[in-house]
Formats: structure tokens, sequence, C-alpha cells
């Protein structure tokens, strides 16, 4: 006989777990999710918040890093719902805030999908369309752009790959040509030429390191490759899905581009900080 994994009781014969169990517990919980996905747009939902939990908890035999990995989806249907417009108000920030301190649930339990990151990012662009220089990301240890007099760093890309346009030169067309005997030690060649010259751009990746965004620069740090762009020596920006291209104004500028895993949030934070 086994007993229920959910209440522990007798479950019956080569059974793991009562079918009314299961039930319950399935629903209790999409309850949670949507009690916490509702809690962060009312004030009074949320200071009843975790009495509903535990309540629905109990009943659903829900517990422990069961119970956490709940209430973590459910701030991140409420992030999804605040974020629907791509837009985060200070009263969605203060209520998600709010919401983010009263659930018992670890930081990164929290962040596992990037939840409250995008909270910080879409508060910094909020920031920026404001005119205000935002110093929201925390960044641990000491990182490798040596930063100018008045500018602030605000956001740093961790494993960004960096690409740059190359220029491929190759001959194609070329023939060796036929000799044929004139006289007795005298030979004529008719027919070689070495072809025409043929020039391809290619993309190739350079290297992989840190891009720092500051108020002035783009700071790129990696194993091969260190430098920095001025805003002011940017012609153009180019969104990509998963990073952003910059074109210098220079005449043998070629096409850079970096890739974050965020193009949105990257075109973004360059775009409207390089109007500040």
């Amino acid at each position: 006989m086994g007993d229920c994994r959910l209440c522990g009781r007798s479950a019956g014969f080569l059974k793991k777990e009562h079918k009314e169990c299961r039930r319950q517990h399935e629903h209790g919980k999409r309850e949670i999710v949507s009690l916490i996905a509702d809690a962060a747009t009312n004030e009074g939902n949320r200071q009843r918040l975790m009495a509903y939990i535990n309540k629905t908890a109990s009943s659903s035999y829900l517990r422990g890093v069961a119970l956490q990995d709940v209430m973590a989806t459910g701030f991140e249907v409420a992030v999804e719902r605040a974020l629907d417009d791509h837009l985060l108000t200070e009263h969605e920030e203060t209520a998600l805030t709010e919401l983010k301190d009263l659930l018992p649930v670890a930081y990164d339990a929290m962040d596992r999908n990037g939840a409250l990151t995008r909270v910080v990012k879409s508060a910094i662009l909020r920031d920026i369309t404001l005119g205000l220089i935002p110093q929201r990301q925390q960044i641990d240890g000491v990182v490798p752009f040596n930063l100018q007099k008045s500018e602030t760093l605000v956001w740093v890309f961790q494993h960004v790959q960096y690409y740059e346009e190359k220029t491929r030169r190759e001959f194609v067309g070329g023939s060796q040509g036929f000799s044929f005997r004139v006289t007795k030690g005298v030979y004529y060649r008719v027919g070689g030429f070495k072809g025409r010259s043929v020039e391809t751009a290619e993309t190739v990746h350079v290297d992989t390191g840190l891009l720092g965004v500051t108020t002035k620069h783009i700071y790129f740090a990696g194993q091969a490759k260190r430098f920095r762009i001025n805003y002011n020596k940017i012609v153009s920006f180019e969104p990509y899905s998963d990073g952003i291209g910059v074109q210098r104004d220079a005449q043998t500028a070629k096409p850079q581009s970096f890739l974050t895993d965020d193009g949105w949030f990257t075109y973004n934070l360059v775009a409207n900080l390089a109007q500040l």
C-alpha cells in the first residue's frame, strides 16, 4: 500500500496520490497565482495577501519549494501585466516593490526568469525619458572602464558578443591561358589574365566581454578589444531582437554590433541616453 504524496494518507495499491488531492493541488496553484497577480493592482488585497496564500496553500497541500515556485510565478504574471504596454509607471513600480517585499521568496527565485530585472530596466527607461540619470543597477566589484568625470555608469551587460563588418577581397575569373611554339626555343602565350578583384562584406565575431552604457559613452571590454564610443560620434543605431548595431561618423568606420540578448532594452537605453 502506498501513501498519497500530497495529503500523506493511504492512496491504495500501487498509487502515489489521490485524484482529488491532485485536482485540489492544481486548483490551489492557479488560485495563488491569481491572488498575487491581482494584488499588484489592489492595495487592499496586498494587505491580506499572505493570509489568503497560507489558507489556500494549506488546503491544496502546497508547501516548501513548491509553494515558493508558485509565488514566484504569481509575481512574474504581475510583472507581465504591468509591462504589457512596455511602460512602467511610478505607481506600478511601487506596487510591484511592495508585492516583492511581501512574498517570502528569495531574490534569485523571484528573478529566475528575469522578472525583477525587467522591472529595474523599465524603471531606468522611465527615468531617462523624464530627464533623470538613473543609478539603479547594483554592480559588484570593479568595472574595467576608465570613466570620465561627470559621466555616470547606467548599465553593464555581461557576456556580450561583439561583431565587426570585415571586407574580404578575392580574385575571380583568372586563367593560365596556353602557349604554342613559334620556332625552336621561342614560345608565345595567349589568353592569360589574372581576373578581377571582388570585395564582399561579412560580419565576424571579434570578442566577447562587458558592454557598459554611460551617460556619455558606450564602453566595451573584452580579451582582445577594449574601446569606447562617444554618442556624438554615432550616426545611427540599428535595433536587433537580441542586440544593437552602431554606425560611427567616420569615412572608414565599419558597422559594429553588440549582442546583449535584450535588443529592445539595449536600443531604447542607448538611443535615449544619447539624447540627454
